[in-house]
């Protein structure tokens, strides 16, 4: 269920039979994507690490997920077309050539990437993702790059910050995409959605 303001969110509960542990975001997007591709149902996935556990409030537990009082939810699940070709995330989308110039675009389910706090507003539960798109200069590159941490990057006059259900980027030469830390293409043309309460995840 989305969250919402004043309601409760996630119930009780274990790994249930057929559950998947995983310890990445990488680990967690390939059981989702290779359910996506034959039109399954993605199974629960039991959380032990990655970015997305970490904003969700895991413990990396893996007796809590399996036979103690852990805590099962609804998120999200990112959707993108890579230049027509579909791919899925759990934790976020990073385009860019390089950290130090030209263009960078993120699209945050989860709130962090790796010690960086990219989208400090997140919540993998809201239906919407948290996007940021940036082209600034080195010095201002490196300040922000120095307030990651914290997540005082944001709000900057020079990073668009949008929260939505969907968004389109195109891009002026082919642009390295990362899924979860892992490139998968290089692409002109980005189209990435949102699929609401998509994954249920134990913590």
């Amino acid at each position: 269920m989305t969250i919402e303001k004043g309601r409760s969110w996630g119930r009780p509960g274990c790994l249930p039979a057929g559950g998947v542990v995983v310890g990445s975001d990488a680990e967690a997007r390939a059981v989702a994507e290779s359910s996506r591709r034959v039109g399954e149902a993605v199974p629960t996935l039991g959380l032990l690490g990655g970015d997305l556990c970490r904003t969700l409030g895991g413990r990396g537990d893996a007796e809590r997920i399996r036979h103690g009082e852990a805590t099962i939810v609804s998120v999200d699940l990112g959707s993108v077309l890579v230049d027509g070709r579909q791919h899925w995330f759990v934790a976020h989308l990073l385009a860019r050539r390089s950290w130090w110039r030209g263009r960078v675009v993120a699209a945050m389910n989860a709130q962090f990437i790796g010690h960086w706090d990219v989208a400090p507003r997140a919540h993998p539960g809201d239906g919407l993702l948290d996007t940021l798109d940036a082209d600034v200069g080195v010095g201002e590159r490196w300040k922000a790059r120095s307030r990651l941490p914290a997540g005082t990057h944001v709000p900057h006059p020079a990073i668009a910050e949008r929260r939505v259900k969907a968004i389109q980027f195109d891009f002026e030469r082919p642009t390295p995409v990362r899924l979860d830390g892992q490139r998968v293409a290089d692409a002109w043309a980005l189209s990435v959605r949102v699929e609401p309460d998509a994954l249920t995840c134990v913590i």
